[in-house]
């Protein structure tokens, strides 16, 4: 199973950027899809962004697309989120999350959080207006 640290939360401004960095342990990372999911107060978790083992593949949801970006760096074992143009409505917890093995082209149809058995404890986001 893959443990993973998430960082880079903070408190930032409506406009201003941030990169979260999930750092990963264990030899799996490679073969393993990675996603990131946030929860606000009251609200359920959801899907924000995820990425094949290779990279070859990403998926955002509608609320981020063209604002944020996923990458990763298997020589690393460490999957980033670089988010752009923050809102207010981007306040949450952003959680890191694996799923293996690694989904490839199949990954469109895997980016429910029951499909990622691996979770990091989060990181927080508050975007003040």
């Amino acid at each position: 199973q893959v443990q993973l640290v998430e960082s880079g939360g903070g408190l930032v401004q409506a406009g201003d950027s941030l990169r979260l960095s999930c750092a990963a342990s264990g030899r799996t990372f490679s073969t393993s899809s990675m996603g990131w999911f946030r929860q606000a107060p009251g609200k359920e978790r959801e899907f924000v962004a995820a990425i094949s083992g290779n990279g070859a593949y990403t998926y955002y949801s509608d609320s981020v697309k063209g604002r944020f970006t996923i990458s990763r760096d298997n020589a690393k074992n460490t999957v980033y989120l670089r988010m752009n143009s923050l809102k207010p409505e981007d306040t949450a917890v952003y959680y890191c999350a694996a799923q293996t093995p690694d989904g490839g082209s199949a990954l469109r149809y895997r980016l429910g959080p029951t499909n990622f058995r691996s979770w990091g404890q989060g990181t927080q986001v508050n975007v003040s207006s």
